[in-house]
């Protein structure tokens, strides 16, 4: 293991914000985990682990040692009952996974296509898209315990997953170092095409197949979401905010447009990008930071900026909004500030 100091996380973060990680290592295998974590714990230095640092804003480095996971690999193992199961690398690149499902023939995931980071992360998100979850196909996941360097297996059920959540925010946040994925996906080309967005996409949503799917999903991120390589951010910058049916109703009066879903008899999920826009941030710009001109949930660095900034904008967009509707939103991404 080599341990190097003040490294430059420029290029592990997708906003491209330029910070210096004390110290940072970089781990293929489970056992890189359990010897960077004694090592954190011989030093007295806390430990960071990071993927693609595609859900993240960067005001400052991580402290102590900063662990890239780059351990790779995909295994499969087809089962008698029509469906294949993955062991995934916690390092393996999100967007080149799907795409590798797909010329496979293995069904499931290509609703997910394009989104940015590796694989490892997606469960701490619980990332989703078009009507489609990581929770509806994950079985276990294997991670190291950073106090004990015990190797274990965490279920879907101990993960506790919720909209665009799980317990890796909540009671088990920091307690794991996620390795491994196991994915059960289908042999069976029967895609979800319920999303309105979606079908909105396809030729015929109702005569489709999972290639056709993954295609339209990519093209629509394409022209939606900027390439991280391009121009910087994380994507959806703020959740769907999840509000009362009542709510909703009295919203609805006041802007009979209003894009909304219906979670259950008591809840409404309404649409962030739609809100940010009708409070006319898309496209707006100042200095180096600015909200995408395609879709009003991205904010962008355009080169130079700062997390800082981003987050001053941030909280431009999240008073605007309040005061329009009344609808407090959420920051999706973590945030890195040692304050």
């Amino acid at each position: 293991m080599i341990i190097e100091s003040g490294y430059s996380l420029k290029a592990h973060n997708s906003f491209g914000f330029d910070v210096n990680a004390r110290f940072f290592t970089s781990a293929g295998s489970e056992f890189d985990v359990i010897e960077a974590l004694e090592w954190a714990k011989q030093n007295g230095q806390p430990i960071y682990p990071l993927g693609g640092g595609s859900n993240t804003v960067m005001v400052d480095a991580p402290a102590g040692l900063v662990l890239h996971i780059n351990i790779l690999g995909i295994e499969h193992y087809p089962k008698e009952d029509g469906s294949v199961v993955l062991r995934i690398g916690g390092g393996e690149d999100w967007p080149r996974l799907i795409a590798h499902t797909i010329d496979q023939g293995w069904f499931g995931l290509e609703n997910l296509a394009l989104i940015p980071g590796s694989a490892g992360a997606a469960p701490v998100q619980n990332i989703g898209a078009y009507g489609v979850e990581l929770s509806d196909v994950l079985e276990k996941i294997e991670a190291v315990h950073r106090e004990t360097g015990e190797i274990v297996e965490l279920s879907a059920e101990d993960c506790s997953f919720a909209y665009r959540d799980s317990a890796f925010k909540g009671e088990l946040r920091d307690k794991y170092i996620i390795t491994h994925l196991w994915l059960r996906l289908s042999l069976s080309d029967s895609p979800v095409v319920e999303y309105p967005a979606l079908r909105e996409a396809l030729n015929d949503p109702d005569d489709t197949n999972a290639r056709e799917v993954f295609d339209a999903v990519v093209s629509v991120r394409s022209r939606r979401l900027p390439s991280p390589s391009e121009l910087g951010n994380a994507g959806s910058f703020f959740t769907n905010p999840i509000i009362t049916t009542e709510q909703a109703k009295q919203l609805t009066d006041q802007f009979p447009e209003l894009p909304q879903w219906t979670i259950d008899e008591q809840r409404i999920k309404l649409s962030a990008g739609w809100l940010v826009e009708q409070c006319d941030w898309k496209g707006f710009r100042e200095g180096e930071v600015g909200v995408y001109p395609h879709q009003a949930i991205v904010l962008v660095n355009y080169g130079n900026a700062t997390g800082t900034q981003i987050l001053n904008l941030a909280a431009e967009i999240i008073r605007s909004v309040d005061k329009k509707f009344s609808v407090s939103l959420e920051i999706e991404p973590n945030i890195i500030r040692n304050d």
